[in-house]
């Protein structure tokens, strides 16, 4: 373990970085060049990924749920559909004029070679298939192929219906239509957070250092990065299912820690210049320091977002691999790319009033002298009592999280999409306008047993099943049941609840899925014994078989999250307390942004301030675990750039108290400059139309500012402060480890 850890920072240390940066510098125009046209290329090959991402992944694929969905394609061409076509008629679908075009829509849209099944109103009548008004009729379709195959023949369809069938007009919904909805909206608010936020970052960022020239070095690191992880995600659609949000978190990701690597490494190799060192010698020393925290951040993200991988949801994993990737190349851009970009800029990088000239001039002001600026006060003023900071602070945050305790779990559907959308306004009448058992269905399917008309278990299975609370009527081949009562014989049509694969129920239900009564439904249908052993799908079980998952797998993720903080920042710092006190001062960040997150997204509190979503009293399952992953990840930026002044002055000097408070006067603004930034990235996010996006915008933006304002600046140097001495206790064992490791840098190496 120590051979490989040398072999990965090692390029971090001298001389070998001295080596490479001296090297580099020899060849910078044509590195600088080459990487110009290896980013062409890899831009035009990841822009091939649009059109190849899919819009579920929500459900783990060997749930019961999952492979009772399979199963109803597979064998019975039945269960949810694909495309639903809601019909409307100007007064009645059931008038001759209306009913017989109703009827040749049928029978075109069954002559389709794409369409498996369909149902239809017409010419059966089903009641179920038609709105209490009477106005509105349903055809639902099951169509051929694969996800994308699916997905693009609704399209065509929907298109195709939408003329020809006067006087009736049609709508489409359904599963397909609203992957298909994700996907463009998805693509259309990318454009618009990037038309949003890339000036004012831009803008900003010539502010906080002066000049154009820095502001855009900084933001290369992040188009590398980026292009990079798009390339990256093209080439997973040949192997596995990739989410359309992974487009998404890779634009705001990547430039929100490109921003952070850019602006600590650019802001210290102008202090190097400042203390009047050459450009080689302040990129060499910049890459020694700032460098080496960058190296360990973009590390600890990256392994972060691993664990995602535990999960297995697809929805997440494509979140992992386009996290992973995206932190990895931007910290590789930061050390590798951007030290040959300032090796080219030379001092144009310090052109600014008051600061360094290409004369070689040292800039004139108090920010650079040690212990007078705003941070350093403050960091004094919170350490004459740090009691009052430990207090208060976890007080507020504990406050801000205790909207969390009243969670209520359920997974995204139509209406995340916003109310504009066409394809939600027809599953609103839906899901408004018809009864309950055209809404609200479960199934359940006993693979392997094959009944008849007459099946004596198959009967008092359904009879069984139609007692269950929250139960209307079972449909399946031995008839109709309801209350435990067959209300209806088999008909011709029961046929269709039998196949080679075994029978099928469908259940009519006035539970609403994503509810207590939903879960209440499931429990008690995979209660009921059953011949043979049942899988139970539908929604509401599509909810419980998710919760589950990530229930089991929380604890391992959440694990392997704190054990590659602790020991990363060990590494980093030789201290046991330090990764411990990381540890729970973010997650108490967190619950804080947990309860932000319930209290706008489920309450429908502040809507005004982050625009208009649909409040569905329920918050995503998988989203608080995303945003786990993903904030813990970034917050332990700030941590890595506090952390590395305030060892680097505390092995300079052995002064708890003053290292706290020089490398908090060194990266406060940093940091606070960078929250800034970031918070302009993740507020584009919540542009969104769709509420998972602006859901993740909001939550990021939120854990950005708290970590950069009570965490760091008051929090973290009143726990430094009280901890004195402690903060540096480490067991003998381990301080020899650390020391093997070589990863510390030599105290004849500190920056005075």
């Amino acid at each position: 373990m120590t051979s490989t850890l040398n072999k990965v920072v090692g390029p971090l240390r001298a001389p070998r970085s001295e080596r490479l940066v001296r090297m580099l510098s020899r060849r910078r125009n044509a590195f600088l060049a080459l990487m110009v046209l290896v980013t062409i290329a890899l831009g035009i090959f990841g822009l091939g990924v649009f059109g190849r991402l899919c819009g579920g992944g929500w459900t783990p694929a060997t749930s019961d749920s999952a492979r009772a969905d399979a199963m109803l394609r597979e064998h019975f061409r039945s269960g949810n559909p694909d495309l639903v076509l809601l019909v409307t008629a100007p007064r009645s679908v059931d008038e001759p004029q209306a009913a017989a075009a109703g009827v040749r829509l049928t029978q075109r849209l069954g002559t389709d070679s794409r369409v498996q099944h369909l149902d239809s109103y017409w010419p059966q009548h089903e009641p179920a298939l038609r709105s209490r008004d009477r106005r509105n009729a349903l055809i639902s379709l099951r169509l051929l192929g694969n996800e994308h195959e699916v997905t693009n023949a609704a399209e065509s369809i929907g298109r195709e219906v939408a003329s020809g069938t006067a006087p009736l007009t049609t709508t489409v919904a359904g599963r397909a239509m609203a992957n298909r909805a994700l996907e463009d909206q998805s693509q259309l608010d990318l454009v618009r957070a990037e038309l949003v936020a890339a000036p004012l970052i831009l803008f900003v960022l010539v502010r906080i250092f002066g000049n154009v020239v820095s502001a855009l070095l900084t933001l290369s690191v992040g188009g590398i990065a980026v292009v990079g992880t798009l390339t990256i995600l093209r080439a997973l659609t040949e192997f596995t299912q990739v989410s359309i949000f992974a487009v998404n978190l890779t634009t705001a990701l990547g430039f929100a820690l490109a921003i952070d690597y850019g602006l600590f490494i650019i802001t210290r190799h102008r202090e190097e210049l400042a203390a009047g060192r050459d450009v080689e010698e302040a990129v060499l020393e910049s890459l020694r320091t700032a460098g080496r925290a960058v190296f360990f951040s973009a590390l600890t993200v990256m392994l972060s977002m691993a664990a995602l991988l535990v999960f297995p949801m697809y929805f997440l994993r494509s979140l992992a691999y386009a996290g992973m990737s995206v932190a990895a190349l931007a910290g590789l851009t930061a050390v590798l790319v951007l030290p040959v970009c300032l090796l080219a800029a030379g001092h144009r990088v310090n052109r600014r009033r008051g600061e360094l000239s290409p004369a070689g001039k040292r800039r004139d002001s108090a920010a650079v002298e040690r212990g007078h600026g705003f941070f350093y006060r403050t960091a004094r003023i919170v350490m004459r009592r740090p009691l009052v900071a430990v207090s208060l602070v976890p007080l507020a945050l504990l406050s801000m999280a205790s909207p969390f305790q009243r969670v209520e779990f359920g997974l995204s559907d139509d209406r995340v999409l916003s109310a504009s959308s066409p394809v939600h306004q027809a599953t609103e009448v839906m899901r408004n306008d018809f009864d309950v058992q055209a809404t609200a269905m479960a199934s359940i399917v006993l693979p392997g047993l094959t009944g008849s008309p007459s099946s004596p278990e198959l009967a008092d299975y359904a009879r069984q099943v139609s007692l269950a609370p929250h139960v209307l009527r079972v449909d399946t081949a031995t008839g109709s049941y309801i209350g435990g009562i067959l209300r209806t014989p088999p008909t011709p049509l029961s046929a269709r609840f039998s196949g080679p694969g075994g029978d099928w129920l469908s259940v009519a239900t006035d539970a609403e899925p994503y509810s207590a009564e939903g879960r209440e439904l499931v429990g008690a249908l995979r209660a009921v014994p059953s011949p043979v052993p049942a899988l139970v799908g539908g929604d509401a079980a599509a909810l419980v078989d998710t919760k589950a998952a990530v229930g089991d797998r929380l604890g391992e993720a959440v694990a392997i999250i704190g054990l590659v903080t602790f020991v990363l920042l060990f590494l980093f710092t030789g201290s046991v307390l330090i990764p411990i006190k990381a540890l729970l001062v973010n997650l108490l960040s967190l619950t804080a942004t947990f309860g932000a997150i319930v209290y706008v997204f489920q309450d429908g509190h502040l809507q005004w301030l982050v625009g208009g979503f649909l409040v569905t009293g329920t918050t995503d399952t998988l989203l608080p675990v995303l945003m786990f992953c993903l904030t813990f990840g970034v917050s332990m930026d700030y941590e890595m750039f506090l952390l590395s002044r305030i060892v680097e002055e505390h092995r300079r000097t052995g002064d708890t108290a003053a290292a706290v408070a020089v490398g908090l006067e060194r990266t406060g603004r940093l940091f606070t400059a960078a929250a800034l930034v970031i918070a302009i990235a993740m507020a584009s996010m919540a542009t969104s139309h769709l509420t998972p996006l602006k859901l993740l915008g909001v939550g990021l933006t939120l854990a950005v500012v708290v970590d950069a304002t009570l965490v760091r600046v008051l929090l973290v140097p009143a726990i430094m402060k009280m901890a004195g001495r402690a903060n540096w206790w480490c067991p003998v064992p381990l301080r020899n480890a650390h020391a093997r490791l070589g990863l510390t840098e030599d105290k004849s190496q500190a920056v005075a």
